[in-house]
């Protein structure tokens, strides 16, 4: 009986006192009891998720001014939890005080709930259909032919090159800005808003403002191409639906393609190739067997899984999750890579093995907000992986310690040292 007047009350006081009242963004850290799940080992996740998907796959993190967090780490709950849209919201707004509600920082796919959501997605997802990807593909393997030429250029010079600057960074940042149509004079503004808006080292403050500034920036770039579309995204859907979107939603979508593609494809290319060049056999099949190809990246991004978290869900009632009970108003964090590692994926789920046989991983998401640039990303890592691994055949690492990144929403590395020959 106690515990159900405590229910009540506390189902009281989140309709009395809106969820606008906890204000995220000033936070000035994320406190360590809730940042660890973004930590790992090399590679590997933190090696307390494997412990907590073994013990309680739905397990309860703390809480963080007065609302529940909940981590779910297993496989099957993860699915269940990315699925249920009914139960759970993504709109983070009521929870970012004025910087998010009020001046429109936060938006987008990822942060919308249906209707909205289901009218956004329906301009762009046939913008990423396979049939429309196939129109880029020259543009594509036109870019990662200049940077193995790059990469071959610095070498003569100091027999060591960095992939990160010459390789994984260069080749989704080239495709997403002629992906967006955006011209040359922006995509040097564009390349410095790429990396802080990932980083929780400085708690909500640090990565709302970098997520403030490149939506600031996309709206102007919007703007422009209001007035005079260019040969990109941003012109085709403003060319085909006009007025029907918001110059602020159609910067939304930009900025959730440029979250989506860069930073995220850019970490995939990094560490990938650093797995590969530790697996020799790997390397060598990468650039003579085609069919070893498609599988060997999906291993990859199950065994990476460079997104974190998945987005934020926001429970709308009370719902039982991997036999938890989630209560209203309390936020569930899905671990992406605690999921992928999850045993239900075969034996040995935190070794990387190209000869496992694919499944449905988590590394894209699941559920309405699995993200809409999945092929675009695929494409982009079975194109860029063989062309380096055919070009430079005896490529290998320098330096086993690339230097990773600390509590960072997208896990990647600083550098990746490897001599070409």
């Amino acid at each position: 009986m106690k515990r159900q007047i405590l229910g009540l009350v506390r189902r009281t006081l989140l309709t009395v006192l809106p969820a606008r009242s906890v204000d995220l963004s000033r936070l000035d850290r994320i406190p360590e009891h809730l940042s660890w799940p973004l930590r790992r080992d090399g590679f590997d996740p933190d090696p307390r998720l494997a412990s907590t998907r073994a013990s309680e796959p739905v397990h309860r993190l703390g809480s963080l001014l007065g609302i529940d967090i909940w981590l779910v780490t297993g496989e099957e709950a993860g699915r269940q939890t990315l699925t249920e849209q009914d139960a759970f919201s993504t709109d983070i707004r009521p929870y970012v005080g004025k910087r998010g509600a009020a001046d429109g920082d936060i938006g987008g796919l990822g942060f919308t709930d249906p209707p909205d959501h289901t009218r956004l997605r329906r301009l762009i997802t046939p913008e990423f259909t396979m049939r429309r990807l196939q129109r880029i593909q020259p543009s594509l393997d036109r870019i990662i032919a200049g940077q193995l030429d790059e990469i071959e250029a610095r070498a003569r010079v100091h027999d060591v090159v960095d992939l990160v600057p010459a390789f994984a960074f260069p080749i989704p940042f080239l495709m997403i800005c002629d992906l967006l149509g955006l011209p040359d004079r922006d995509r040097e503004t564009f390349r410095e808003l790429g990396h802080a808006r990932f980083d929780v080292t400085s708690g909500g403050v640090g990565a709302l403002g970098a997520i403030s500034a490149s939506r600031e920036f996309l709206k102007e770039a919007t703007a422009r191409q209001r007035r005079e579309p260019g040969p990109g995204l941003i012109g085709q859907i403003i060319r085909e639906h006009g007025d029907e979107i918001s110059d602020f939603d159609l910067a939304g979508l930009a900025d959730g393609v440029f979250t989506g593609g860069m930073e995220t494809s850019a970490g995939m290319l990094a560490m990938g190739t650093a797995v590969l060049l530790g697996h020799p056999t790997a390397w060598q099949q990468m650039a003579e067997d085609p069919d070893f190809v498609g599988p060997a990246v999906e291993e990859l991004l199950r065994y990476l899984s460079v997104v974190q978290v998945a987005f934020p869900r926001f429970a709308k009632h009370d719902i039982v999750v991997g036999g938890q009970l989630v209560r209203t108003g309390d936020v569930v964090l899905v671990s992406l890579p605690g999921a992928n590692r999850d045993p239900s994926f075969g034996a040995a789920p935190d070794s990387f093995d190209p000869t496992r046989t694919p499944a449905s991983h988590l590394a894209f998401g699941h559920g309405i907000h699995r993200c809409v640039g999945a092929e675009l990303a695929r494409m982009e890592l079975r194109a860029a992986y063989p062309a380096l691994a055919r070009r430079f055949p005896q490529m290998r690492l320098t330096d086993d310690d690339p230097g990773f990144l600390p509590s960072s929403l997208v896990y990647g590395v600083r550098q990746v040292l490897a001599r070409p020959w």
